[in-house]
């Protein structure tokens, strides 16, 4: 019969091949607990897969993050909606559930500068990414600089897939920026690619009536 000791290392080398860090982190305190009778075996077993599943989620978390290129960690529950009572909580609450995503719809964050629409489109941005779906977040100025470059290479029906990958696509800041000539049109291509095949989050500081103003075109329906 293995020796206490012999059978603590070989766990940790077992846990060190199965590539759980987390777990062999938090073996020894783990053990002390067992040898003074604080925790059950079961529970001790429970806390190491836990721990180790915890920091794994987190680890996807941030770099499903950083691959959506979230400019920031906002979460709903650090919105003042106190601060914007014009805001149906409920009703911003209710699309955390993401089902707008399942459906492919399209989100309109619309209200005057400093109301909280980027930090409610990155909030639900990291909701989605906590949930699995794949998101992308970026100022409409970039996207039409993207697509513009796109087309100069004769790249741009590739660079439309690329963007029409992702389960949700932001696009914030429209209005803040003059669209560059040809830019609305290129966008316009974009929105419907990925009409009822993909959901978007558009924030805006200008009312609908105004977007035609902004992209420099008239507007369809």
């Amino acid at each position: 019969m293995m020796s206490a000791s012999s059978v603590i290392e070989r766990v940790k080398t077992n846990l060190v091949s199965l590539k759980m860090p987390r777990a062999l982190e938090i073996l020894d305190v783990t053990l002390r607990g067992l040898e003074r009778g604080e925790i059950r075996a079961l529970d001790a077993i429970d806390a190491l897969l836990t721990e180790e599943l915890t920091m794994r989620e987190n680890r996807r978390i941030k770099m499903a993050v950083q691959m959506a290129k979230l400019s920031a960690i906002k979460t709903l529950a650090g919105f003042d909606f106190a601060f914007q009572p014009s805001l149906d909580k409920n009703r911003v609450l209710a699309l955390a559930g993401l089902q707008f995503i399942n459906r492919a719809e399209a989100v309109h964050l619309i209200g005057p500068p400093g109301t909280g629409k980027t930090h409610l489109s990155l909030a639900l941005g990291v909701e989605a990414v906590k949930a699995g779906r794949s998101v992308y977040f970026s100022s409409l100025a970039d996207i039409v600089a993207s697509l513009a470059k796109a087309e100069r290479d004769g790249a741009l029906r590739e660079r439309i897939r690329y963007y029409c990958r992702f389960a949700l696509l932001i696009v914030d800041e429209i209005g803040y920026l003059p669209v560059t000539p040809g830019g609305g049109n290129l966008f316009f291509q974009l929105v419907n690619a990925r009409y009822e095949k993909g959901a978007m989050i558009l924030t805006s500081n200008r009312g609908f009536a105004e977007w035609g103003e902004i992209f420099g075109e008239p507007m369809t329906s």
